[in-house]
């Protein structure tokens, strides 16, 4: 019988050494899992956490600790099996219960319109309502619960059979292995249930950089690694993979009293299971899909997952019987595709570029090519063996890959092409900035200039340090700052500081106004955030995700030198590498001379994101729609975040405000119809200023 909230202690209240026979043992055990599934229900399906991470380790700990005196009392639904079994030999097949189909793919709208026609005339309706979800790029999986357990995971393989994944699932923390029973209707003796496996593309970054690092093949996309990681033979690889899962489908949802996918898509999360609240959108029309097609292309960028379209289906059941399937596809469903992210091209030229760390990697000058409405012109090919494995050669047709917020890749050469002119290419002997020798490890995956004083290196800092997510002093771009080391004006980031009007108008192309307007700028950059002040400073593994997270858990930029490896691990995403990072730059005396010359140059800094601080608007969820004329949509979304809030792309019932610019569309009505209140900029700049005056 799955549990309910009413049965649930959010931290339980016990003591292990209290504990002396195996029925107050069994007792405590049940107790704690069902904490602990509670919590990775708020944590992973509602992303509102009750409790500390510390708090939940703890729990964790001890049913831990219990299971291990009580062996006997282990379960296969404990949480405690999310971390993976014994490796098995191979993957066995199992059957589906029902088909899992593939989709028709559309690219043009025209299609999209033919389709809803096609809807109308068996229908014989004016017009279907539409749910409207990401078409996600990971690994289709199907989920089996018996009696509210996961009995079994398996992936879509030929749709009527896939390889048996239960092990390797199970290790995914947002796949509860006990289902809730919070819904208003009753949970299914058996419920089959179809999702996504993904890796976030942060994530996807920084596994792809560990791995280079210690020298292991790296993954070409996320969708490559999500499928790799579940069809580990060892359960401990793959909960080590950081993989998450929405789920978007109910199979026999009809037979269980459902009469909308809508409706089924409100009742998944009730019993634990994660759906998109973001992106699945109910439409009322046509236009409606086709208005919702636009906004997931414009916000697939800032997606944490990679989607490559938009999925249209017919919401109620009843219809989708009606219409049918084809031999593998629905006749209720289609996935409309965003432009291609592949193009081939040519490499003209392959060059070398120093970062500001010394690494020097080989970047491929392409024949320029439109890849999803973006023209590139250069690709990264990462090293020297690289190269060597593809067989790369200056002069090749290849096909490449622009994905997300990744520098275009080449992900294949196509050999057919080749008319015997290409060159090979090796990477120098030595630095082509400095002339110093460079050092090429054994297995050529990493090449290095060793001079710090490397004229590029100085001057990708300089970039990284100005760069929109750190200081965004925009009036400094690459070239500016090479006439100004040029010139002899400044080495380093805190030279900036120290920079006249004067000095600048003595330099070609700066008259009195652009000198004094970057003037102005990097003195506005001395009121910053820590977190940007973090990323700024180009600490080894430390991004802009990462660097807010440290901003979150020390309030002062003091408090985090002082912070040893140990006070580093003990932060939730943070691992050995990244603390030892962050200790030893911390520990360079470089770099303390870096920091104390900017704070001396009058920075100061504050921490909107310390957990001590004000939130004013701490647990408010608002959508935006149309367009606002007093903030772009990032600056808005990142206003919301910094005072507490959260900035979410649809309305659902857990939207509190729905704020609304020129030219407005359904999510004004959708907000109408869940009596959600809507304002208008003016409402929405006298909220803050309300809440702020409350705190």
């Amino acid at each position: 019988m799955a549990e309910t909230k009413s049965d649930i202690k959010l931290i339980p209240d016990m003591d292990i050494d209290e504990i002396s026979s195996k029925g107050d043992a069994e007792d405590a055990i049940e107790t704690l899992r069902k904490a602990i599934r509670y919590h990775d229900y708020r944590y992973y399906v509602e992303d509102d956490p009750v409790i500390s991470d510390a708090e939940y380790d703890k729990l964790m700990d001890t049913l831990e600790k219990l299971e291990d005196e009580y062996p006997d009392l282990q379960t296969e639904d404990s949480p405690t099996r999310q971390v993976g079994g014994e490796p098995k030999e191979e993957f066995g097949l199992v059957d589906h219960p029902e088909q899992m189909l593939s989709l028709k793919s559309v690219n043009e709208e025209k299609d999209v319109k033919n389709f809803d026609e096609t809807c109308r005339d068996e229908l014989d309706i004016d017009a279907p309502k539409y749910v409207c979800e990401p078409k996600y790029d990971g690994l289709a999986v199907e989920l089996i619960y018996e009696k509210g357990i996961l009995k079994q995971a398996s992936t879509r393989g030929d749709g009527q059979n896939g390889e048996d994944i239960t092990d390797n699932v199970r290790t995914i923390n947002e796949v509860p292995l006990k289902l809730l029973d919070e819904a208003d209707c009753d949970l299914p003796e058996t419920l089959v249930v179809r999702g996504e496996a993904y890796i976030p593309k942060e994530k996807f970054s920084e596994m792809n950089r560990r791995r280079a690092e210690e020298n292991e093949k790296t993954f070409a996309n996320p969708r490559n690694a999500a499928a790799g990681s579940l069809r580990q033979l060892d359960p401990k690889v793959t909960a080590n993979r950081p993989l998450h899962i929405y789920i978007y489908q109910m199979a026999s949802a009809e037979e269980h009293g459902f009469e909308s996918h809508w409706e089924v898509l409100q009742t998944l999360p009730k019993w634990g299971l994660r759906v998109n609240k973001d992106l699945s959108v109910q439409c009322k029309d046509i236009d409606e899909v086709i208005e919702q097609y636009q906004h997931s292309k414009e916000v697939r960028e800032d997606l944490d997952y990679e989607i490559d379209g938009m999925v249209c289906k017919v919401d109620d059941l009843k219809s989708r019987k009606k219409l049918g399937n084809r031999s593998n596809s629905p006749r209720w469903a289609i996935a409309w595709k965003f432009p291609s992210k592949r193009e081939r091209t040519v490499i003209r030229d392959i060059k070398v570029q120093v970062g500001r760390t010394g690494k020097l990697t080989p970047v491929a000058h392409l024949k320029p090519v439109d890849i999803g409405g973006v023209e590139v012109t250069r690709a990264s090919l990462h090293n020297q063996n690289e190269i060597e494995e593809k067989d790369i050669r200056i002069g090749d047709t290849v096909i490449v890959e622009r994905a997300g917020d990744v520098i275009p890749q080449v992900i294949k050469l196509i050999s057919d092409e080749r008319d015997g002119s290409e060159e090979k290419f090796t990477m120098p002997d030595e630095c082509p900035v400095c002339g110093g020798e460079v050092v090429m490890s054994e297995d050529k995956k990493q090449t290095q200039c060793p001079n710090i004083d490397c004229e590029a290196q100085k001057r990708e800092r300089i970039q990284h340090f100005v760069a929109k997510e750190a200081m965004d002093i925009e009036g400094l771009g690459k070239k500016r700052i090479v006439k100004l080391m040029n010139n002899g004006l400044i080495e380093d980031a805190p030279d900036l500081y120290d920079l006249t009007k004067e000095e600048l108008m003595g330099l070609e192309r700066f008259g009195e106004k652009s000198a004094q307007n970057l003037i102005d700028e990097i003195e506005e950059s001395k009121e910053q955030t820590l977190d940007r002040f973090l990323y700024a400073l180009g600490i080894p593994h430390v991004g802009s995700h990462m660097a807010r997270l440290l901003a979150e858990n020390f309030d002062t930029l003091g408090d985090l030198k002082k912070a040893d490896e140990p006070a580093l691990t003990d932060i939730n995403e943070i691992g050995p590498e990244v603390a030892r990072a962050v200790s030893v730059f911390f520990n360079e005396e470089r770099n303390l001379e870096i920091i104390d010359k900017l704070m001396d140059a009058g920075f100061k800094l504050k921490n909107p994101h310390a957990k001590s601080g004000d939130q004013p608007l701490g647990g408010l969820k608002f959508v935006f729609t149309g367009q606002l004329e007093k903030w772009s949509r990032d600056e808005v979304k990142e206003l919301v975040e910094r005072l507490g809030g959260r900035a979410t792309s649809s309305v659902s019932q857990e939207t509190d405000y729905v704020v609304k610019g020129a030219g407005s569309g359904s999510k004004v009505d959708d907000a109408r119809e869940n009596d959600i209140p809507i304002l208008d900029e003016d409402e929405f700049k006298e909220l803050l200023e309300g809440k702020k005056n409350r705190v």
